[in-house]
């Protein structure tokens, strides 16, 4: 069984909603659990994930504090992996041992739990697998930094299986379940497998939002993004041989997007041609204008004008068609200062 589920719910019906959403899309074999009274009534959360196979992602956010309630939760044969973004997350063993993770935490837990509980805007990204995947003891819970380039290459890869799952042919699936389970694993033991090919669609895709996140960085490089990630330069040039595009043909092509973006801003907020240059890391103005001409046909400077004159003319073309409907309105009314009221005569 494989499917996505994405839900935004609160008010007073949102758990029911919620509980009928998520047996429909995740199945008997990650049952939701019993949650306390105090929670059902107050229930509001956004959750997007996805079932693929025996594999189980959820990235959750609660808009109150939630606690569950029974003799237990989870399964005996699962490994979970809780990342924590925002808040506070608490789980309970069944021998009575408390574990809570703050934000940027991560939680490794396999066995059953007594309970888990969340603090109110608490944001998390949960993954389940069977417990075999990965070496852990079982009713043993452990904490480790939720920042380490282990976790971001894991949460790109979910996060690019969850839009892509439902277009995915058997051995996409394969490949996505395959390689959840080995970053789930790198994340458990503190390393990856440079030579994993399966890996390459998300250090790529980790590596795209990192360097997203320091486009203005006058230090951001392949060899940074690669120490950051903590995988050799050759790994991660590897990875994006296999998308077509140079990671640092990705950076200059962001670099001139932002660049573009900013041309386009009203003449009275924009900033120089210079300074768009110096923000987004080029070598000078002369080098910005070459390249962006190479890539939108105008230079800089005559790229702003045309956008300017572009907003222009389309400004002028609402207050003509304002205008217009003025004038047509203006029809009903017999003569400057003269209301037609039914009924009563116009008095010409």
């Amino acid at each position: 069984m494989n499917g996505t589920f994405s839900v935004d719910l609160s008010g007073a019906h949102a758990f029911g909603d919620f509980a009928r959403l998520w047996r429909s899309r995740m199945g008997e074999a990650f049952p939701l659990a019993p949650f306390s009274r105090a929670t059902v009534a107050g229930f509001g959360a956004r959750s997007r994930g996805f079932r693929l196979r025996d594999a189980m992602f959820n990235r959750f956010e609660n808009a109150a504090a939630l606690r569950t309630v029974g003799p237990g939760v989870g399964s005996d044969d699962h490994v979970r992996l809780w990342i924590v973004h925002r808040g506070a997350w608490r789980l309970g063993e069944p021998g009575g041992a408390e574990h809570t993770a703050p934000a940027g935490r991560v939680l490794v837990q396999t066995g059953r739990l007594s309970h888990f509980a969340a603090a109110p805007r608490t944001a998390v990204r949960m993954l389940v697998l069977p417990a075999a995947e990965i070496r852990h003891g079982r009713g043993r819970t452990a904490s480790g930094p939720g920042g380490t380039a282990e976790v971001r290459l894991l949460t790109a890869h979910a996060a690019a299986v969850g839009r892509m799952l439902d277009r995915l042919g058997p051995a996409g699936l394969d490949a996505a379940r395959a390689t959840l389970a080995e970053l789930a694993r790198a994340v458990v033991l503190g390393g990856i497998d440079d030579v994993e090919p399966r890996l390459s669609p998300a250090l790529a895709q980790a590596a795209r939002e990192l360097a997203d996140r320091r486009l203005t960085d006058p230090a951001l490089s392949p060899s940074a993004v690669a120490r950051e990630l903590n995988v050799s330069v050759r790994t991660l040039q590897r990875a994006f041989a296999r998308e077509g595009q140079p990671l640092s043909a990705y950076i200059r092509d962001r670099r001139l997007e932002e660049a573009r973006r900013a041309l386009l801003a009203a003449p009275h907020r924009r900033m120089t041609v210079a300074d768009i240059a110096a923000r987004w890391q080029f070598a000078d103005s002369g080098h910005f204008a070459r390249v962006f001409r190479g890539r939108y046909g105008r230079t800089p400077t005559d790229y702003a004008a045309w956008a300017a004159a572009e907003r222009a003319e389309e400004a002028e073309g609402a207050e003509g068609a304002e205008g217009a409907e003025g004038a047509e309105g203006a029809e009903g009314i017999d003569g400057p200062g003269e209301v037609t009221v039914p009924g009563v005569p116009s008095g010409r």
